[in-house]
């Protein structure tokens, strides 16, 4: 069976958890076998990891035609495609852009970010998407996320093959229940369009049933799961301090609830002076943090680490005593099966979708500080407790896997492509 997949992130160059799910789910969806995945992304660096998908570049598909040779192609992108791809593409170019800006090889060019300029990306992706359909072979498309939703739209009308999309996150989610009309709109019209949507719980099926209308037995949950770790990530050391300390990692945004972090670190700084808390990650919530913790006075326990990558990420979390997610809303949340992965015992907000799954956590109502300060406390002081919860963690850790979140992926494909005919 052959998918074209339209994504925006994929490892190592990752923003947030797109990346990791995507590269988990497709590497679980080629375990199962018989699966042939061509996965687009805006900007590939030519240092994805090859095997399971064939990445082809937005950036390096063209839309208008460049009298340009074979040596000439390997120069400019042989690093990240290979040039007979570029000339495939080139054939299928279906109309005039050469108004838009493009560069020297007839490609728009993207920034592989989320940019300020994200919806015009946005729409350029879609116009790259039609060329790639008439061009890749496929039995299926599959959209992550609202980014490419247009895409998988016009690839679907270009080939007339069923479309599923992906709910990793709503408008609802990271806009704390405020949608921004526009992503609203385009995440409407592209559970409209599909065939069948996937949503990472059972909590986000909710919402993509309530809030935008749809019918139930259009909406099926796969969760998330976790990628095993190499033993070069088993294998590090942990950097040596007395204190124990409690770690936030992810994004500083008002749908992690950073806030509620800080505020009950703050409570058990009260209690036990021994334990530092350190807030990894980057957002646009960074600096009221740090002025919140200088007004609770415990700005001297804080450390903000910046956004961490790859490496980076699994060092924290082998230095860290305790792992706390306290999003606000939160559509799964890959980081807590991260922690538990690398033996450090969780606390979750019952209010994101990775509490469906887990059992060996605490789970605490995001709002609610005085429960989050009391199971860190308890994690932090009580060895048995912290014990217990590790080890049960890595046990059931081991169980949630990407090949089983495949299995269900590829049934779904089989499901839609049957009902096509």
């Amino acid at each position: 069976m052959k998918a074209l997949m339209f994504g925006w992130e994929f490892p190592p160059h990752i923003l947030g958890g797109l990346g990791t799910a995507s590269y988990g789910l497709t590497k679980g969806m080629h375990a199962n076998g018989d699966m042939e995945i061509s996965f687009v992304i805006p900007k590939p660096w030519g240092d994805e990891e090859k095997g399971f998908a064939n990445i082809i570049g937005a950036c390096n598909t063209p839309v208008a035609w460049r009298d340009v040779n074979w040596d000439y192609v390997q120069n400019r992108i042989g690093n990240v495609m290979d040039p007979q791809m570029y000339f495939n593409l080139r054939d299928h170019i279906y109309a005039d852009f050469n108004y838009m800006r493009l560069n020297d090889l007839g490609c728009i060019e993207f920034s592989g970010r989320y940019p300020d300029n994200i919806l015009e990306e946005i729409n350029n992706y879609s116009i790259v998407a039609g060329v790639i359909a008439r061009t890749v072979p496929c039995d299926v498309i599959h959209s992550h996320d609202w980014l490419t939703y247009p895409a998988g739209i016009h690839a679907k009308n270009v080939t007339g093959k069923p479309l599923v999309i992906h709910v990793h996150a709503s408008e609802f989610d990271r806009s704390r229940g405020k949608p921004n009309p526009t992503v609203f709109g385009i995440e409407k019209d592209g559970m409209n369009n599909a065939d069948h949507i996937i949503t990472v719980s059972n909590l986000t099926r909710k919402t993509v049933i309530e809030k935008y209308g749809i019918d139930p037995a259009k909406v099926t949950t796969v969760h998330n799961a976790v990628i095993p770790l190499s033993d070069d990530l088993l294998n590090l050391k942990r950097r040596e301090g007395k204190d124990k300390v409690i770690t936030f990692l992810g994004r500083i945004t008002m749908q992690k609830g950073p806030e509620y972090f800080v505020e009950a670190a703050a409570k058990v700084l009260q209690k036990n002076k021994n334990v530092r808390f350190v807030m990894a990650g980057g957002g646009d919530m960074e600096a009221a943090m740090i002025r919140l913790a200088a007004k609770r006075n415990i700005a001297d326990r804080f450390h903000f680490t910046g956004f961490l990558r790859g490496k980076e990420v699994y060092q924290m979390f082998r230095d860290s005593d305790v792992y706390v997610m306290p999003s606000v809303s939160e559509p799964f949340g890959i980081s807590p099966l991260e922690a538990m992965e690398m033996g450090v015992p969780s606390i979750i907000s019952k209010q994101s979708g990775c509490a469906e799954i887990l059992d060996n956590v605490i789970k605490t109502d995001y709002w609610d500080i005085d429960a989050m300060a009391d199971a860190m406390h308890a994690l932090v002081s009580y060895p048995a407790l912290h014990n217990e919860l590790r080890d049960k963690g890595i046990e059931e850790i081991h169980q949630i896997t990407w090949e089983k979140a495949g299995k269900k992926v590829i049934d779904i494909y089989k499901n839609v492509i049957a009902n096509r005919h």
